[in-house]
Order: structure tokens, then C-alpha cells, then sequence
């Protein structure tokens, strides 16, 4: 059997995301999925998302919140590395 190796992403949103429950709601949609990570907002405006998991996991809780915040997001940028498993649990960083 073939072990499906974890990534990590990271994912900066711009736009309109910080003040409109972004945080909140990444945090309800990643309880569906089988990810671990944070979401914080930065100092510009924009917000850093950094969930790891399975890629499929990851794609679909991804494309999840694309679908349900995508009218707050005026930009994405996203990179994948290995993922680190430092996290226990997603959740918001302060």
C-alpha cells in the first residue's frame, strides 16, 4: 500500500477579507476536512492561510473556501512545501 505524502500550503488572500468573519469561517470549513494549519490576518490587509494535510484534502477544503469567501478575495497567491506536522489542529493565529 502507498502512502499518500502530506503538504503544506500556504496562501495569501487579498481583497476584502479581513473584517468580514474570513478568519471564522476558515476555521468552520476546515472542521470538515482532515487538515491542521492557522489562519491569521497580516499587518497589510491581507490574510495568511497555512494548512497541511493530504493534497486531496487540502484541494478540496481549498476549493471549499474559494467557493463560500471567493467574493471577499481579490487575489490569491500560493505556494506547497513538505508539510512540517507542527500542528495539532487548525485554528486562528493572533
Amino acid at each position: 500500500m502507498q502512502t499518500v505524502t502530506q503538504q503544506q500550503r500556504r496562501v495569501i488572500y487579498a481583497g476584502s477579507v479581513q473584517g468580514v468573519g474570513f478568519r471564522y469561517s476558515t476555521v468552520r470549513l476546515a472542521r470538515g476536512f482532515d487538515v491542521t494549519g492557522y489562519v491569521r490576518n497580516l499587518a497589510d490587509g491581507r490574510v495568511e492561510l497555512v494548512a497541511e494535510g493530504v493534497p486531496n484534502e487540502l484541494d478540496a477544503f481549498l476549493g471549499e473556501l474559494a467557493d463560500e469567501l471567493g467574493s471577499y478575495i481579490a487575489d490569491t497567491q500560493a505556494e506547497s512545501v513538505p508539510a512540517t506536522h507542527e500542528f495539532e489542529k487548525f485554528g486562528i493565529r493572533f
